[in-house]
């Protein structure tokens, strides 16, 4: 074991978990440290585990990964479950959604739709809103402002904004 990679090591650990067919399989932190083709792979067998009938508790960081694959979730705080729910129940708890704007050489966002900001990356603004409504205003206020945009994208609630909520709720 000791000469094998990361990822070969993680095989290995998956097919010790395996070997007695149990029931019920606990994947800890899985993918962590292996590279994409492993990852994938290893997320194609779970997901045949899981349709021939296994129960697979997963703990994970990759929030992406529990939300794509598990069909329930719970979160834990200082060893406390402050969430335990399906999926589409925890992403449902949100009716926060993003708007990400790239605007064009020179364009500034308005000072009135500052308190909207959720974060400015790698050239992108990332806005919040309720109400698709509210994009309207948000346009017209990036228009009135001289500003053009050079790409703009819809986002819906995800698992990570949800953690965030139910933390600082808990």
């Amino acid at each position: 074991m000791r000469a094998l990679s990361g990822g070969m090591k993680r095989r290995v650990l998956v097919a010790q978990a395996l070997v007695h067919r149990p029931p019920v399989i606990v994947l800890d932190e899985p993918t962590a440290g292996v590279d994409v083709e492993l990852r994938q792979g290893l997320w194609q067998f779970v997901r045949r585990l899981n349709r021939d009938g296994h129960t697979i508790v997963l703990t994970t960081h990759y929030l992406e990964e529990a939300e794509s694959l598990c069909g329930r979730i719970a979160m834990l705080k200082a060893g406390r479950v402050v969430a335990l729910d399906t999926t589409a129940n925890l992403l449902s708890r949100s009716s926060t959604r993003a708007l990400r704007l790239r605007l064009g050489a020179g364009g500034a966002l308005p000072a009135d739709l500052e308190p909207r900001v959720v974060s400015c990356e790698a050239g992108s603004i990332t806005l919040k809103f309720d109400r698709f409504d509210e994009i309207g205003v948000v346009l017209d206020r990036l228009r009135a402002a001289g500003a053009e945009i050079d790409d703009m994208e819809i986002g819906k609630p995800d698992l990570e904004q949800i953690f965030v909520d139910v933390m600082l709720a808990a």
